[in-house]
């Protein structure tokens, strides 16, 4: 089956965070980073290179990572999705996870309305995770889109991934019975 457009487009909550960006920055004087090193795909990463990236990640040649939609990616190669975990529910309410390059995973955000909020809070979702020792400022742009997408479920970044941590506890291990 070829993937068309329309199956490979994204929501328009994360369309608009492709077209407002994510900065970053280096200060070679202070050895820190201010930002999010995170890009927003322009659309859905195609079926066929999931389950290639998939497979390379878990070493394991029999899984696709077809339950998971991938939208972003840091220049470091870590992946953030959808996980595809709420049968019958729209891709917007399922919870968003993050893979790292060096085998990390986690729950980030419950659905996209709260990970809309870790964006305004200045936030990635490998900052949500581990403390990359950046400098995390709000983003105005953020903010405004979260508040029209999810109105009324800002809370602390600490909340918000607490929260989905909770929902989904057994996420590692989920990933952990693909590796090889």
């Amino acid at each position: 089956m070829t993937e068309t457009a329309q199956d490979l487009s994204l929501p328009d909550a994360l369309a608009e965070v492709y077209t407002i960006g994510f900065e970053w920055e280096w200060d070679e004087e202070t050895d820190t980073a201010r930002g999010s090193d995170f890009a927003v795909y322009e659309a859905f990463e195609a079926a066929a290179d999931t389950a290639w990236w998939f497979r390379l990640w878990t070493g394991n040649r029999e899984v696709d990572g077809s339950e998971f939609r991938f939208f972003g990616t840091t220049g470091s190669g870590d992946y953030a999705g959808f996980w595809l975990v709420r049968p019958g529910s729209p891709i917007t309410d399922q919870p968003v996870v993050y893979l790292g390059s060096e085998g990390q995973r986690s729950v980030v955000a419950r659905d996209l309305g709260d990970l809309l909020w870790l964006f305004a809070a200045g936030y990635g979702p490998a900052e949500a995770v581990e403390d990359r020792g950046s400098i995390q400022e709000p983003n105005d742009a953020f903010r405004a889109l979260a508040e029209r997408h999810a109105p009324g479920k800002s809370r602390p970044v600490e909340q918000i991934v607490s929260a989905a941590r909770a929902e989904f506890p057994r996420f590692s291990d989920y990933i952990d019975a693909q590796c090889r």
